[in-house]
């Protein structure tokens, strides 16, 4: 944040007191103060860590810090630091054994980044007596998401000061003066340590100042009022997740009950037109399908960042879904302006990949709509055609191309209200024909992006309570699961496609992924366990006893490695400038990922021939 002028004051007093930076002339410490950005921290924060704690100098100009051994250690003593002394980038080593940096009072930080860092240096080189040059240790941001390692990084690292809290009933005019004065672009409204509500920039603008309201009215009548929070101890992602999939830049972070700050988009995320949290927002201000054609289209360019950042499979299919769920909204939202407000409740369901959180810049669209009981095909069947033809259309537009199969939402077939979809699902069950096996693996793995999630849900519990130990069904999931076997030869080798268009080549999706999914579903539909996305459902797995813990960490290490593979190999057909396939030539990997490669078909490959014994009696 931008120091305001009493901090400016301390800053300046706080330069010229240290024993290296108060040598500077007076111009170049003027110059240096209006380059450093301060971080207001509360005890116990974590200012840095060994993962950050080089990417940038840090001044402490108020309070006190500790160096601390990340993992507790009795016998490691805390090093603690003092006002005005500095630490990280040009004068701290990388932190051997996981070291961080801890406030142990209030505490005032001025930071300075790589780059300017490296701008002071050149201007004062006897600085190099004190200092050595910062050596980036992250990939160039035009190589890279800049915020990939919030997987590790939690909520409490990211608060940048002490919260700052209003009660409720404080004049709308006050608040904004506050906010002026903190140079906040948001505050919480607090009473008797309860969160009521959030107020932004935003609302001032928009709710207050534009609506023309008595600013002596209490900040609460343009508060949004019960946020989505955010735990202290979740991690960063999480946040990123948060903002992507909701629109939404500032989040309260929770203790528990108690409030202990607020994150915001820019804490998480570089303001790039890649990043997540500001494509989904540029995905949500859009009015036309051109721009979201235009907006979808840096999708490949997210995931071409997320690879060369070293971003896990995992992380990277819930960011890229994320803004699939942004674009499917904004679609919807679109629509019902031109059609008018939806005439019953409904619930807009995504299948396959994008339900699991599994997307990558190569993926088709499988959906549907689960409609309030209330529905009369007569009155309501040409709306929801139209609202449904639209979204799907859409889609298609901005890449997403259609089902061949059409199970989409546009399909008669798949909008249906919530008692078809109930018979349905319990035929499939009772009766599993190839079809409806086949159906049962799209549409058990979804989930509701808009409307109603309680018509879904309903239906999910329903039908896992008819699954969860059921031999004779979970028999036939296990028989149309292994009709996709690791492309393996007789002796362990990889076996590529022998004819046809991808000759010489292998399918990680089908042949390696989708295994997978598939383990993992019969797992879940073993356990009645309503989890959804694959990593998720194998952390369950062994809870139905149809598979050893040590079978659940092998097959989620080897999903991670199969998709990591998948990713790369997408990545660089776009950097190339070709469409994103799931056909791998093994020459290009090296002998040790061809080798890594036929262990993950191994581990798959094995656990199918478990499960397959396990119900060979039973089919």
């Amino acid at each position: 944040m931008t120091p305001s002028s009493s901090e400016t004051a301390l800053v300046a007093q706080a330069l010229q007191q240290h024993p290296v930076l108060g040598r500077l002339d007076t111009a170049a410490r003027q110059a240096l103060l209006g380059r450093l950005q301060l971080q207001h921290c509360v005890p116990h924060q974590t200012v840095a860590t060994s993962s950050t704690l080089t990417q940038r100098l840090h001044l402490l100009v108020a309070g006190s810090l500790a160096f601390q051994p990340e993992a507790p250690d009795e016998d490691i003593p805390a090093l603690h630091l003092a006002a005005p002394d500095w630490f990280g980038a040009g004068v701290q080593a990388p932190a051997q054994g996981g070291w961080q940096v801890v406030a142990l009072t209030q505490a005032t930080v001025a930071t300075l980044g790589l780059d300017e860092l490296t701008v002071l240096l050149q201007s004062q080189p006897w600085l190099q007596l004190f200092m050595h040059p910062p050596t980036p240790t992250t990939p160039p941001l035009e190589a890279a998401d800049p915020h990939l390692n919030l997987m590790t990084t939690p909520v409490r690292a990211l608060l940048r000061r002490a919260p700052v809290t209003v009660s409720p009933h404080t004049p709308i005019r006050a608040v904004a003066e506050l906010m002026r004065e903190q140079r906040v672009s948001s505050v919480m409204l607090v009473e008797q340590d309860h969160l009521f509500g959030v107020v932004t920039d935003r609302d001032l603008r928009n709710r207050a100042l534009a609506t023309g309201l008595d600013p002596a009215e209490p900040v609460l009548e343009i508060a949004t009022v019960a946020p989505m929070t955010i735990d202290v101890n979740a991690p960063g992602f999480d946040a990123l997740l948060l903002m992507a999939r909701h629109n939404i830049h500032h989040v309260p972070v929770m203790d528990g009950k108690q409030v202990m700050g607020m994150v915001t988009a820019t804490d998480v995320t570089e303001q790039h037109s890649t990043s997540a949290v500001f494509l989904a927002g540029d995905i949500h201000k859009q009015t036309s399908l051109a721009g979201l054609t235009a907006a979808a289209a840096k999708v490949k360019t997210l995931q071409k960042h997320l690879a060369a950042a070293g971003a896990s499979a995992f992380s990277t299919g819930h960011i890229v879904t994320a803004i699939t769920d942004a674009l499917t909204t904004r679609l919807l939202h679109l629509a019902e302006l031109q059609l008018g407000p939806a005439p019953v409740d409904f619930a807009w369901v995504a299948a396959g990949s994008q339900a699991r959180h599994e997307q990558t810049a190569k993926s088709d669209q499988d959906n549907c709509m689960v409609l309030d009981d209330a529905y009369d095909p007569v009155a309501h069947g040409s709306y929801f055609k139209q609202l449904a033809t639209f979204v799907c259309d859409g889609l298609a537009a901005c890449g997403y191309v259609h089902c061949p199969g059409e199970m989409m939402a546009m399909t008669d077939k798949w909008r249906q209200p919530q008692h078809h979809w109930a018979e349905l699902f319990r035929k499939w069950v009772d009766t599993p024909e190839p079809m409806a096996l086949m159906l049962t693996c799209v549409f058990f793995d979804v989930r509701v992006v808009a409307g109603r999630p309680d018509l879904l849900d309903t239906l999910r519990q329903r039908t896992l309570q008819r699954t969860r130990d059921n031999s004779l069904f979970l028999a036939h999931m296990v028989g149309n699961a292994l009709s996709h076997q690791p492309p393996l030869g007789l002796f362990g080798g990889l076996a590529t496609a022998r004819s046809g268009e991808h000759k010489g080549t292998l399918d990680l999706k089908h042949n390696g992924i989708v295994p997978i999914i598939d383990l993992a579903r019969v797992y879940a539909l073993a356990a009645g366990h309503p989890a959804v996305n694959t990593h998720d459902r194998l952390a369950h797995a062994a809870e139905s006893g149809e598979i050893s813990p040590q079978g659940v960490r092998d097959l989620r290490d080897a999903l991670e490695f199969l998709s990591l593979v998948r990713i790369r190999h997408q990545s660089r057909q776009i950097a190339a400038g070709f469409a994103a396939d799931n056909y791998l030539r093994p020459d290009e990997l090296s002998n040790f990922e061809r080798s890594q490669l036929k262990d993950a078909f191994g581990v798959v490959k094995s656990l199918q021939d478990v499960l397959g014994n396990r119900y060979r009696m039973s089919r």
